[in-house]
């Protein structure tokens, strides 16, 4: 579709819904010629720029704009501190029921719990729709507070532990649960325990902080010089020492685990420190030296008790017990993982195929075979793998009813999807998605059900934004659409380049649908662009590979050659890497070096490529791995018409065996 095509269909849909909406919105979905699209742009950059002034100066012409909502948005959020509750209001009832009102509201909310204003605040939270902002979730409870409430404290403490950053509003929450002693000192101990463990020196002095400001002072030179701290320490029977020590050692566990290991194995901390405090400790270490790939990484995490151990901890306990063919281990780690986390399809995978493993007495398979049943489909990576573990394949499920013309109609007249396509096709990507997937998620009505999903979706996918179309199409519970969520934009292209260069189209699907979901224009904070987001040099060195003369950088915007260059260089990893499509899928991602280094030197186990893959270091490979083999086992089903292995695709990943060389030693 001609993005004039797609622009004017926008324009006649915002004419076609004025009696459906608010005036306000009705004026925003017409359009008006006289406000123009670069007017909209220039706020775009004035906003990121902070010239609040420049935006009071184009805002009158962007009235009756289609974006107007979002021009009004950025003008007036770049004076937010100090405009009047009158102005906000009126761009409140202005702009009601639209993405940009309750993101606004959320500004406010934050602004009024910094200031302190607490009336003004509880008088606008209940018509906060969004309610996914822990810190103005901390200022409501802040507000709301009771000395009896016991509840509240759970909810303080459930909200700050899972701040990854330094928060300001549920730190002070904390603090008033704190000063009422509803709030205990050893929940600000294990905030500041998680900050060390993640490398985040923030988190753990503003925690120590709300005890006794001094105490910042020494947890900050306790990070920088962990082995100093320790080695001055001769007692630590009080709690604040115990504590103190504690961070020391994690801090140590996390810069070099080995020596963590030998300074809490000494006497002293032995008989100083509790089971609890130890555990953890033992849980970095272990944790850390796995996603080192260290051989000690099992060995680490016995010398504590798993249920004084955090989930991330377990996780990485799981992964060391996997590469070690410990399977006990691996049962009773995932045994002693939260319930949230237990419920998540690896852990649940990995849990049924220990007890298969272990198994002695019926009721255990019954129990392997019911937790493979649990999550088995076609949905995900661990899904489709107990599919295969119950003896069934991965195929294509039967399409959904078809859409009525109402339910595409209600797609297509509703205003936030509009503007969010509107947004996305004159270059506002990131306003647009937010804007979709407000709509989606908070829907006039509670929330979109799978019927308007797929309509949704269908709006995006006729419109070519293919992204809005998977991510929606994947939010269905009870049906699916694979054409939605495994489109095939590009095909000719797609199966004339494989076909002749002898590559798996189904694995080149998979893999552009995790780079850039078909998007031509994707380029990522490091620079890779295109479909199948090419870094420049890495396009330089495969041009000069396959022979493609005066290549310039900038042709990777170009579709085909994007394709020819992105098919090429994964063609060459692939046979560099004996065919095995986990280990090229990591190596596409994050270099063909490291997943050299984590398939182990000369002696390392052959592993499942299941195994493999759950032991990468990086969450970002490890996930991308999963999900563009997930992909390609998909895409091959509807490719084909016949049913797909998964584990078939996987194989097995060990170390070079002797007298296997690299193809491409010199790959980028």
């Amino acid at each position: 579709m001609q993005f004039s095509t797609i622009l004017t269909s926008i324009a006649l849909l915002g004419v076609l819904t004025l009696s459906a909406n608010t005036p306000a919105q009705a004026q925003a979905m017409a359009g008006n010629p006289v406000a123009s699209d670069a007017n909209i742009l220039e706020m775009n950059q004035a906003f990121k720029k902070g010239n609040s002034r420049r935006l009071t100066e184009l805002l009158p012409q962007a009235r009756g704009h289609t974006l107007e909502p979002w021009a009004a948005y950025w003008e007036l959020r770049a004076r937010l501190d100090t405009a009047t509750p009158a102005e906000i209001q009126q761009f409140l009832n202005r702009f009601a029921g639209t993405y940009q009102e309750d993101r606004l509201r959320n500004d406010w909310l934050l602004l009024l719990g910094q200031r302190q204003e607490w009336g003004t605040f509880m008088a606008e939270y209940p018509s906060f729709r969004m309610k996914d902002d822990r810190s103005v979730q901390c200022y409501a409870l802040l507000t709301d507070f009771k000395s009896s409430d016991r509840d509240v404290a759970q909810q303080v403490e459930a909200l700050w532990l899972a701040q990854r950053d330094a928060d300001v509003g549920c730190a002070a929450a904390a603090e008033q649960q704190l000063n009422a002693r509803k709030l205990q000192p050893q929940t600000v101990w294990l905030r500041a325990r998680l900050g060390f463990e993640n490398n985040n020196l923030r988190i753990a002095t503003q925690a120590v902080g709300l005890l006794n400001a001094e105490w910042a002072n020494t947890v900050s030179a306790i990070y920088t010089r962990p082995e100093h701290y320790l080695e001055g320490k001769l007692l630590a029977l009080r709690l604040r020492t115990k504590e103190l020590v504690t961070l020391a050692m994690i801090r140590l566990a996390v810069k070099d685990p080995a020596a963590a290991a030998i300074e809490i194995d000494k006497l002293r901390w032995k008989t100083q420190l509790s089971q609890e405090e130890r555990s953890w400790v033992w849980g970095v270490i272990g944790k850390r030296s796995a996603m080192r790939l260290s051989d000690e990484a099992l060995g680490y995490f016995l010398h504590g008790q798993d249920r004084y151990m955090q989930d991330d901890q377990l996780a990485w306990k799981v992964r060391a017990a996997l590469r070690a063919g410990d399977w006990a281990q691996v049962a009773a780690a995932t045994a002693a993982m939260s319930e949230t986390q237990s419920k998540e399809a690896s852990w649940t995978y990995w849990r049924a195929r220990a007890l298969q493993k272990l198994a002695k007495t019926e009721p255990d398979r019954v129990e392997a075979r019911r937790l493979l049943q649990s999550i088995a489909s076609v949905r995900g990576f661990y899904e489709q793998l107990a599919l295969e573990e119950l003896g069934q394949r991965i195929s294509a499920p039967a399409r959904p009813e078809p859409l009525t013309q109402e339910e595409k109609d209600t797609a297509r007249l509703d205003p936030g999807l509009n503007r969010s396509l509107y947004a996305i096709q004159i270059g506002l990507r990131s306003e647009g998605v937010r804007e979709w997937n407000y709509s989606v998620n908070l829907h006039q009505r509670g929330g979109m059900n799978d019927r308007e999903l797929l309509a949704a979706a269908d709006l995006a996918c006729q419109h070519e934004v293919w992204d809005r179309c998977i991510n929606t199409s994947e939010r269905t519970k009870d049906v699916m659409d694979f054409a939605q969520r495994f489109p095939m934009p590009h095909k000719d292209a797609v199966l004339q380049r494989t076909a002749q260069i002898g590559l798996d189209p189904a694995y080149v699907y998979g893999l552009i649908r995790q780079e850039s979901r078909f998007i031509m224009d994707a380029r990522s904070g490091v620079g890779a662009s295109g479909l199948m987001q090419v870094m420049p040099a890495t396009a330089s060195w495969t041009a000069r590979k396959i022979g493609l003369l005066n290549f310039k950088p900038q042709q990777l915007s170009d579709r085909d050659t994007n394709i020819a260059i992105g098919t090429a260089y994964l063609k060459l990893v692939l046979d560099d890497f004996a065919g095995s499509m986990p280990m090229a899928a990591a190596a596409y991602n994050a270099g063909p070096g490291r997943p050299r280094s984590w398939r182990g030197q000369a002696g390392a186990p052959v592993l499942e490529a299941a195994i493999w893959a759950e032991n990468v270091p990086f969450t970002e490979t490890r996930d991308y791995v999963k999900k563009v083999l997930s992909n390609t086992t998909n895409y091959a089903a509807l490719i084909s018409g016949q049913p797909q292995s998964l584990k078939s695709r996987l194989g097995m990943v060990g170390p070079l065996v002797p007298g296997m060389q690299m193809v491409n030693a010199d790959l980028p």
